[in-house]
């Protein structure tokens, strides 16, 4: 199950409620895609989809019908949860299959990895269209066209094309505020409150900004390295630029679900509000919290106390390159002219070699269903690098601990990290 998405939620920042609640949607969405597209559009689960399905439960409210017990599964540890299931987990299957399917074009186009081979590019083109065509029949049975995600994946294309330096990078981000316009939109239909169309239609567009301007942020550097296309350097936006419109587009979605109405809304707060802070700070490398006034709590520059700060170690550190340290001359890592005493170099590591597609491919499988690569340490299956399961990356940073509505409340007058002032009454 490939996981992917700008809204990335720690379970440490999230109350037991409201993690039920997350698990219940991503795990709905799953099942979703499993009972009416098979068991291998699975793949295409990811985590800004089912937000889509949060929103709708979030208008109408959780009912019985809205729920169901599902058996044991691998990626739960074998246990049985409550799922969520109706429209809004339909919508959200929808909107996947068409991401997941513009997903794979856009690595095609780029001919990364194996793609760049045509008998496999060939083979994920299919996979891409048989996903299209499955997205709209979704689509179709909820009343949502997914033409306009496919209008906007084809149009993206052409707006790259003819994008430069000096255009507007508002222009790049488009089509896909449109896309995810449309999506947010569509979830006060199938709740019953037209009302709200309006404002997720707002907070959809500026989703969409914010999740293509974090893509960009991510990939920058990497797409440098391997010579891809990539919208901030090719319009010659700067990253203050970038770091200016990621913040209003978070300030304007909060705003937008303001004029909302929930039933409880306790989930879409903490994932629109704060999360969305976090994977802000994420992207471009900085946390904030209220009790430090705002300030990044990792600014550029090296940490102090850090022995490996670029500007010299700190004072006391064992390992400095200095005279008595067993980096210095004379010291048992570096035995300096002559050779006397010390160790010599440290013999090399042994060869990590990677594993070939098939048999990474089976030892992905075994840690799968094993359930290492969610809830354990384990090594890669082809780059043999030591990783952490999905559990166990936190990158929380929190000052301080939660409240019913969000999980960061600080105090009367806000919540950690923002300015949408909690109002929930359990700070």
């Amino acid at each position: 199950m490939e996981l992917f998405g700008i809204v990335r939620p720690c379970t440490h920042r999230l109350t037991d409620h409201l993690k039920t609640q997350w698990m219940a949607h991503l795990c709905g969405l799953c099942l979703a895609l499993r009972a009416d597209h098979g068991q291998f559009a699975r793949v295409v689960t990811n985590y800004d989809g089912l937000i889509v399905s949060v929103l709708t439960e979030a208008q109408t409210g959780v009912t019985d019908s809205g729920r169901r017990t599902a058996g044991p599964c691998p990626l739960r540890a074998m246990r049985t949860a409550p799922v969520a299931r109706g429209e809004g987990a339909r919508l959200a299957a929808a909107v996947s299959l068409v991401l997941a399917s513009a997903k794979v074009r856009d690595h095609v186009a780029d001919r990364d990895g194996l793609l760049a081979r045509r008998p496999v590019a060939a083979a994920a083109r299919r996979v891409a269209r048989s996903w299209d065509r499955a997205g709209a029949r979704a689509g179709t049975a909820v009343g949502f066209d997914t033409a306009v995600l496919v209008d906007a994946v084809d149009r993206q294309t052409g707006i790259e094309a003819l994008a430069g330096p000096g255009t507007p990078f508002l222009v790049v981000t488009e089509p896909t505020e449109t896309a995810t316009a449309a999506a947010f939109a569509h979830t006060a239909l199938l709740a019953g409150r037209p009302g709200n169309t309006e404002p997720l239609a707002e907070a959809g567009r500026l989703f969409g900004r914010l999740a293509h301007l974090l893509d960009a942020v991510e990939d920058q550097a990497a797409d440098a390295e391997a010579g891809a296309w990539n919208p901030l350097t090719a319009t010659g936006t700067s990253r203050e630029e970038a770091r200016r419109l990621a913040d209003d587009a978070l300030h304007g979605i909060r705003l937008a679900l303001k004029d909302a109405e929930f039933t409880d809304g306790k989930l879409v707060h903490q994932l629109l509000a704060h999360e969305l802070r976090v994977s802000v700070d994420r992207a471009f490398g900085t946390t904030t919290c209220s009790h430090t006034g705002g300030a990044p709590a990792h600014a550029h520059g090296p940490v102090p106390g850090n022995p490996y700060a670029p500007d010299g170690p700190a004072p006391g550190n064992p390992y400095a390159p200095g005279p008595g340290g067993p980096a210095g001359p004379g010291g048992p890592w570096n035995p300096g002219p002559g050779g006397g005493g010390g160790f010599g170099p440290l013999p090399p590591g042994p060869p990590r070699n990677r594993r070939g597609l098939i048999a990474g491919c089976a030892v992905w499988a075994g840690l799968a269903c094993t359930c290492q690569m969610c809830c354990g340490t384990y090594e890669d299956p082809w780059s043999r690098e030591r990783k952490d399961g999905l559990c166990q990356q936190c990158d929380c940073g929190s000052c301080c601990d939660g409240c019913e509505c969000c999980s960061n409340c600080c105090g009367e007058d806000g919540c950690c990290g923002c300015d949408c002032n909690c109002d929930c009454g359990s700070c």
